[in-house]
């Protein structure tokens, strides 16, 4: 296992990039005529993505990034991210 990731602003570009795969997979399972296997895989990675960059938002942001932006939800998360600038 390589060393743990502390640097706050790839700790962001991470949760962008699972965002941006759970994006990217799910247009293409909806847009793509694929064979049923390569859909079901799309359908996988689409909600991998989904869920560590849920975990991204409300764990890893809090613990890592900034401890004190707490949030209720995603709404209330993107409302107080707005503040801050």
């Amino acid at each position: 296992m390589g060393p743990d990731l502390t640097n706050k602003r790839w700790i962001v570009v991470k949760g962008i990039l699972f965002a941006l795969l759970a994006l990217l997979a799910g247009i293409l399972q909806v847009a793509g005529d694929f064979p049923i296997w390569q859909e079901a895989a799309l359908l996988v990675v689409c909600i991998w993505a989904s869920c560590r960059f849920y975990y991204f938002l409300f764990h890893c942001i809090q613990a890592y990034v900034d401890p004190g932006l707490k949030s209720a939800g995603v709404m209330d998360l993107l409302e107080k991210i707005w503040r801050r600038r």
